[in-house]
């Protein structure tokens, strides 16, 4: 079994956008209400996309609608519809970290990997506290042969969430792969220190011991 961490390029159900505070404005709360409903119904495709324009129409800044809209998109095998949302909504919101990640994402599926790789690299530039917009730009590196690259960008997340599993185990892999067994080593006891009882882990371990 391969166990070498793996982003979710070919989809997935759709993300449940943050949940927004009680502090804040009521319309606020109102409008995330209305962006999320369509997720219940997503059988009734145009009424849920006519939902999340409307949600747009009152709120042009608001992500959350122009996310799972794309999502809507994309479940419906559509991706340049769900590429078409996300750069309207780029327009709009040009530092919306999550809007570059999830256009990265598409364009990475549709094969236009260099303005995939640009824009999942301008998302982990806006949002350098995610850990996860860190690993799936570096996997993206790595698949396309910049494995360096993609070990620079996991260790430069590591320093802020040092604990983070999938950083620690895609710095395991990628530095065994690169011929560096012994930080790989380093990294892959790391995770198991974080929980011995985890069997992928020793499996991991087992392989970069060869």
């Amino acid at each position: 079994r391969d166990l070498r961490p793996r982003p979710a390029f070919g989809g997935g159900p759709p993300r449940k956008p943050a949940r927004l505070g009680h502090s804040c404005h009521p319309d606020r709360r109102r409008r995330a209400a209305e962006a999320e409903r369509p997720r219940a119904k997503r059988a009734d495709a145009p009424a849920a996309i006519a939902e999340y324009r409307r949600a747009i129409a009152i709120d042009p800044t608001f992500v959350p609608a122009y996310a799972n809209l794309a999502d809507l998109y994309r479940v419906r095998g559509v991706e340049g519809e769900a590429v078409a949302a996300l750069r309207e909504g780029l327009a709009r919101n040009p530092r919306a970290a999550m809007l570059h990640h999830t256009l990265g994402l598409a364009l990475v599926r549709q094969k236009q990997t260099a303005e995939g790789l640009k824009a999942l690299r301008r998302a982990v530039e806006l949002a350098p506290e995610s850990a996860r917009f860190a690993f799936v730009h570096a996997v993206a590196l790595k698949d396309t042969g910049q494995a360096r690259e993609a070990l620079k960008v996991l260790a430069t997340s590591l320093k802020r969430e040092p604990y983070d599993r999938d950083l620690l185990s895609g710095l395991a892999y990628f530095t065994a792969e690169v011929g560096d067994r012994e930080a790989a080593l380093g990294y892959v006891r790391q995770l198991r220190l974080l929980d011995p009882e985890n069997a992928q882990y020793a499996q991991m371990e087992k392989q970069i011991e060869g």
